[in-house]
């Protein structure tokens, strides 16, 4: 019989480890060495392996690191932990063995419960069950009942619950169907589409997922949430159109001694929009310190670009051609950003990240990109904004981030679109811009006018 929690292997600094349950194994990974140690409940479907593949995600674990040893898992029936049957699906006490199993591996005695989403159920419930081994509570964008009741009027009606597990199932695997409902301050950047489609893969099947959604959105904990006696906080986005905002005041009220606070905004995926205010709250909870300002910011041409058709090519090319073929493609970016002293901040899926510290510059790389890339057969779109960022461990953040890779979704192919703050800095210069429309960018007030690049006139600097 397997020894409850005992690691099957030792876990190499930042590597997935095993813990063992009586049922099986479960996966966990562990970031930094803080004092304090935080166990991340999270959405059930998962992967440690990849999940910091995605520089938000990085990042959002990264902050957490400075002060705490973060505790990841995937629960069972999801990413690297061992499958559940179709027909014996796991419940909220299989979950808890399974977080216990994780906490004996990394010999954590008492740890701070991180819930967010359909994580919070589950880290309310073991909060309330073991008391001794909770040092603290942090609920982010959850509910404690999913479904409308008579007594509970703020749930989603049955039937819309209905419609959303056949359109879950359809679009299982598929970032454009489950980032305007989760993330949908970035639900139009085809990168963050194919990151989170190829997540959502890699952390469950369509059926599993299915199957499991429907049990998590029948879930009650109401009844646990009086006998929770740990100091708790709960945080929740105030436009969230799924997880709604009265669904964590109902926590807040019934809760005793929650504190609670409304922030702005509708994602409930903490990391990838506007995470700042989410991570600033925990840290001053968890530590009774205020997060230190990291004052890194600087004004930046923000860059953009993306394969066009790249799914079709690497399908009607195949593996190798394609990876051949993606290879020659990075090859060129990079020259082009060494040229004109653009720094790579990464890259996602069939795209490049990057900054620069002059919007000429910025958009002459981005225009001989899309000529250099022609002749390997394909075409890039690209799209430039110039604003405020803040650079972090070689990461870049802020809203101008976020509006320049709204403007590269509105390019065609071939070409390359920027915002007018872009076109108002380079007067002057021998760019040519051909007027674009005005365009509502989701999840950016008002509306922006845009510019295409219609050339370069030779001879001049």
């Amino acid at each position: 019989m397997r020894e409850h929690g005992r690691p099957i292997r030792a876990a190499r600094p930042d590597e997935p480890g095993y813990a063992a349950t009586e049922d099986g194994y479960v996966a966990y990974r562990v970031f930094g060495h803080g004092p304090l140690d935080l166990l991340v409940i999270g959405n059930w479907a998962s992967n440690i392996e990849v999940i910091t593949e995605h520089p938000s995600m990085a990042r959002y674990l990264d902050r957490l690191s400075r002060y705490a040893r973060v505790i990841c898992f995937d629960k069972r029936g999801a990413g690297l932990s061992d499958p559940v049957p179709m027909n014996a699906l796991p419940t909220l006490e299989h979950w808890m063995d399974d977080a216990r199993a994780v906490l004996d591996a990394v010999g954590s005695e008492s740890a701070a419960l991180l819930g967010d989403a359909e994580g919070g159920p589950m880290a309310m419930t073991f909060a309330a069950t073991y008391p001794q081994r909770t040092r603290a509570l942090v609920l982010v964008n959850t509910f404690a009942r999913m479904l409308r009741a008579p007594d509970y009027p703020i749930g989603m009606p049955e039937e819309t619950s209905e419609k959303l597990l056949v359109e879950w199932e359809r679009g299982w695997g598929r970032g454009d169907v489950v980032l305007p409902l989760s993330a949908p301050g970035v639900a139009d950047d085809p990168q963050m589409q194919r990151w989170a489609g190829r997540y959502m893969r890699l952390s469950a099947s369509p059926a599993t997922a299915t199957r499991i959604y429907r049990w998590v959105l029948h879930l009650d904990v109401r009844s646990v949430l009086p006998s929770i006696n740990v100091p708790t906080l709960v945080l929740h986005r105030a436009g969230n159109r799924h997880y709604r905002v009265a669904m964590g005041r109902y926590l807040a009220e019934h809760i005793p001694g929650a504190t609670y606070a409304e922030l702005p905004g509708a994602d409930w995926y903490p990391p990838f929009v506007d995470a700042d205010p989410v991570l600033d709250r925990i840290g001053e909870f968890l530590t009774g310190d205020r997060a230190e300002t990291v004052d890194d910011r600087v004004l930046a041409t923000v860059l953009f670009t993306d394969i066009v058709g790249s799914t079709d090519a690497a399908a009607r090319l195949g593996d190798r051609r394609w990876l051949d073929l993606k290879d020659a493609h990075d090859a060129l970016v990079r020259t082009q950003l060494e040229r004109y002293r653009g720094r790579e901040i990464g890259t996602t899926g069939d795209g490049f990240l990057a900054i620069f510290d002059g919007p000429a510059r910025a958009v002459r790389c981005a225009s001989e990109i899309a000529s250099a890339v022609r002749t390997l057969g394909i075409d890039i779109r690209a799209g430039l904004h110039s604003g405020e960022v803040e650079l972090h461990d070689g990461d870049v953040a802020g809203i101008a981030v976020h509006i320049a890779a709204r403007v590269m979704a509105l390019a065609g192919a071939g070409r390359v679109l920027v915002s007018g703050t872009v076109k108002d800095l380079v007067v002057g210069s021998p760019i040519r811009f051909e007027d674009h429309g005005e365009h509502a960018l989701k999840g950016v007030p008002g509306r922006w006018r845009l510019f295409e690049v219609a050339g370069i006139d030779s001879g001049q600097p």
